[in-house]
């Protein structure tokens, strides 16, 4: 059989092997198989290191990942001691923090410094910047000097910076290099990083000159000099930039990696897609979580800790609660003299509260990703202006009609329908106006807009209905 042949086989068996392992660890539903998860607690707890190997040792770092969330503390610990140096350290990359420095702080600084010292610089500085600054300082004493050098300076960066989240390991050349000079560095030299597609060009100095794409190298003639093939690297990312906006450079411009440079052109590093992908998934989860006043909070969480990352905005909630019945009990005499009344405003009032939440999540999430600006953003006040406008009177035509039938009073239905406009119309203006507003003062509006809009709308809806019922039925 040929060699191409022999490669092709090989591939399809490696596979059909990654697909039987992926059938091995994961249900149908996305879930881990209980029979795997058995098979795995009982080697754990028979202290059988081969058997647990057998199960875990070839699991990708996610899925190790899975594991280490799905048993409880005192099993993954045990997981942990008895996988010892067989333990992929690159998995606590994808737990929650709170599993993550459970799992750290059960392990001597000296193994934490060893296994460190097998990762990428950019795993490593996910591990260690969540740590206490003494035991950071203790772990980076003990490694080579070169990586404590690479991964303190990632470290100096501010947290969700580029300079975090970049890897100091790459490539870079001289211009007056050749092509060939490229190869056989490339071939020869043990410190470059397991995976690249673009090689660096720097001046002695390491200022950023271009860069040269891998496959570029590879079908150029070796005697060909590097600076007659280079180009202008692609929107070079600055180390202090903000880790979201890079990502949106990524996204704009379809990049797969991109140069890290600090304040004087220097390269430092370099952002490949993996990490952007993770960025992007962190920052969505971020924008989600804050929207619903719970901050940052991880599955992971204590108790105690969960009580407390929602208290403050539970207790916010209550404030503009109390400020919505005062408005109500501003038309107390007006409920009872008309009990319907009390049984309708809650519509007028939920109705409202969905629509400006509508808006405001759009809005929220332009904001994000930049795609809403000074520019654009009269247009798309004037947008969901006539959007507010339009559904309030649809809304109002069903509304008032089922009031009528329900009630048997036209009139009713009349005020009803009327609140319900001016609500929507409040609704979406406050949907879009509030977030616009927080941006612009420096608060973040995915956390203060909801508490604010639903506060908004429900005084609106309140106000409006019952002020016209009573100035309608002469109740006041």
């Amino acid at each position: 059989m040929s060699e191409l042949g022999e490669d092709k086989r090989a591939d399809a068996q490696a596979a059909e092997t990654a697909d039987a392992g992926i059938d091995d660890v994961y249900a149908d539903d996305g879930a881990l198989r209980s029979d795997f998860l058995e098979r795995v607690l009982d080697a754990i707890e028979i202290g059988d290191r081969e058997a647990l190997e057998a199960e875990v040792g070839a699991l990708h770092e996610s899925e190790l990942g899975d594991l280490l969330e799905s048993i409880q503390a005192d099993d993954r610990q045990r997981l942990v001691s008895l996988l010892g140096s067989g333990f992929d350290f690159s998995a606590l990359t994808e737990v929650d923090e709170a599993v993550r420095l459970e799992i750290i702080e059960t392990l001597p600084n000296e193994q934490i410094a060893e296994a460190l010292s097998q990762l990428d610089s950019d795993d490593a500085v996910y591990i260690l910047e969540d740590l206490d600054q003494e035991d950071q300082d203790d772990i980076l004493a003990k490694l080579p000097f070169t990586e404590r050098i690479r991964l303190r300076r990632s470290l100096d960066y501010p947290e969700s910076t580029a300079g975090r989240r970049m890897q100091t390991e790459f490539v870079a050349v001289p211009p007056f290099w050749t092509v060939g000079q490229t190869i056989d560095y490339m071939r020869e030299e043990a410190g470059l990083p397991d995976s690249f597609s673009q090689i660096f060009v720097v001046d002695p100095t390491f200022k950023l000159l271009g860069v040269v794409d891998l496959d570029r190298i590879l079908r150029t003639k070796r005697a060909v000099k590097v600076e007659d093939i280079m180009r202008d690297t692609n929107y070079p990312v600055p180390a202090e930039m903000d880790q979201e906006e890079a990502a949106q450079l990524f996204e704009q411009y379809d990049l797969l990696s991109a140069a890290v440079v600090d304040g004087n052109n220097r390269l430092v590093g370099v952002l490949t897609i993996d990490d952007v992908v993770d960025v992007i998934q962190e920052e969505a989860e971020e924008d989600i979580m804050r929207m619903g006043g719970v901050g940052d909070e991880e599955l992971s969480d204590s108790v105690r800790a969960t009580v407390r990352s929602r208290f403050l905005w539970l207790l916010i909630n209550l404030g503009t609660a109390v400020l919505a019945s005062l408005v109500i009990g501003m038309f107390d005499a007006t409920i009872q003299q008309m009990v319907a009344l009390a049984i309708l405003m809650p519509i007028v009032a939920s109705m409202g509260g969905n629509a400006g939440t509508q808006t405001m999540t759009v809005t929220v999430r332009a904001l994000a990703t930049r795609d809403l600006d000074i520019y654009n953003a009269g247009r798309i006040i004037r947008r969901e202006a006539t959007v507010g406008l339009i559904n309030g009177f649809l809304f109002a035509v069903v509304i008032g009609v089922v009031a009528l039938f329900w009630f048997g009073n036209a009139d009713l239905g009349i005020v009803i329908a009327l609140a319900m406009i001016i609500n929507m119309i409040a609704a979406a203006l406050s949907g879009i106006l509030l977030p616009l507003l927080l941006d612009r003062v420096g608060a973040d509006p995915a956390i203060s807009s909801a508490v604010f809009v639903t506060t908004v709308t429900d005084v609106v809806g309140f106000f409006a209905f019952l002020g016209l019922a009573g100035w309608w039925f002469g109740l006041v």
